[in-house]
């Protein structure tokens, strides 16, 4: 067959495969979106309480927001405070620390209620870096470190009340 009669047909089957694939993706019907189950935060359970406190902390330290940072504790708590003093010490020099994670190596309930969780916890934060514009600074990795930190159900927000060094 003379290939120049090919080339017509060869395009007309391009023409309609690209076609009825426009057609199917067109009148395929829309996935419903789920959300992610929501947990009341009384309900979660402890090491769920103390993880998403971290994740809170990390953005306030990534974000450089010091009142964003204050607002995770008990009005009055000095471990805020300490913690608040440390971060504007960072925001000063024009730094904010960005991929802050807290790796928690035990957690062990010392005491739970519907407002109060209490837990001796031994952690360590690694994989944190200074960043200043585009340079980013690593910061040494943290050490394993044990604390009793007590949280305390404030509205429908878990914040800290204090942290205490463990010996």
């Amino acid at each position: 067959m003379d290939p120049r009669r090919l080339l017509p047909i060869l395009a007309g089957i391009t023409l309609l495969t690209v076609l009825g694939t426009a057609a199917l993706v067109a009148l395929r019907p829309e996935p419903l979106e789920t959300a992610p189950p929501v947990v009341a935060p009384a309900l979660a359970g402890p090491r769920a309480v103390l993880a998403d406190w971290d994740e809170r902390r990390a953005r306030a330290w990534a974000s450089g927001d010091v009142d964003g940072l204050r607002s995770l504790y008990v009005d009055g708590s000095r471990s805020g405070r300490a913690d608040a003093r440390m971060l504007s010490s960072y925001v000063d020099r024009g730094l904010t620390v960005r991929g802050l994670r807290t790796q928690v190596l035990t957690i062990q309930v010392l005491d739970v209620s519907a407002a109060r969780v209490e837990v001796r916890v031994t952690d360590r934060v690694s994989g944190a870096e200074a960043v200043d514009g585009a340079t980013a600074i690593p910061l040494p990795a943290d050490r394993p470190s044990t604390r009793r930190v007590l949280l305390r159900l404030v509205g429908d927000e878990w914040l800290v009340d204090e942290v205490r060094e463990v010996s």
